[in-house]
């Protein structure tokens, strides 16, 4: 089971790269890639992912911080959303910069809650 856990934490790792990453490199275009799309669909399903497995791994005396959990949940979704939005709105080749830069920075967020709560 450790083995899984750590691989879905690759791949957890591997779609925030690909949110920042997609964001940074897309800045000057100004459109939503599929990277960053793909990488905010990862990141949703492999969080679900990891909560799930620590559920069910967890040792009597520990528990998960569920308001951390929560809120990196809420932003993830957000950053679906405005990933999703933005990349339908280049597709018709609208603007969707604020779209990218909503879910490059809900990115960053999600990373900072992460790392510092």
């Amino acid at each position: 089971m450790d083995v899984l856990q750590k691989i879905i934490l690759v791949l957890h790792l591997l779609g925030m790269a690909a949110i920042v990453g997609g964001w940074v490199a897309t800045r000057g275009t100004r459109k939503v890639s599929e990277v960053v799309v793909w990488g905010a669909r990862a990141q949703l399903v492999t969080g679900l992912v990891l909560v799930g497995l620590a559920e069910a791994t967890k040792d009597e005396g520990s528990s998960l911080n569920h308001t951390k959990i929560g809120i990196k949940l809420l932003i993830a979704i957000c950053v679906v959303a405005f990933a999703e939005i933005g990349r339908a709105r280049a597709k018709r080749g609208e603007s969707s910069s604020t779209a990218l830069d909503a879910a490059g920075a809900g990115g960053v967020l999600n990373v900072l809650v992460a790392a510092l709560w």
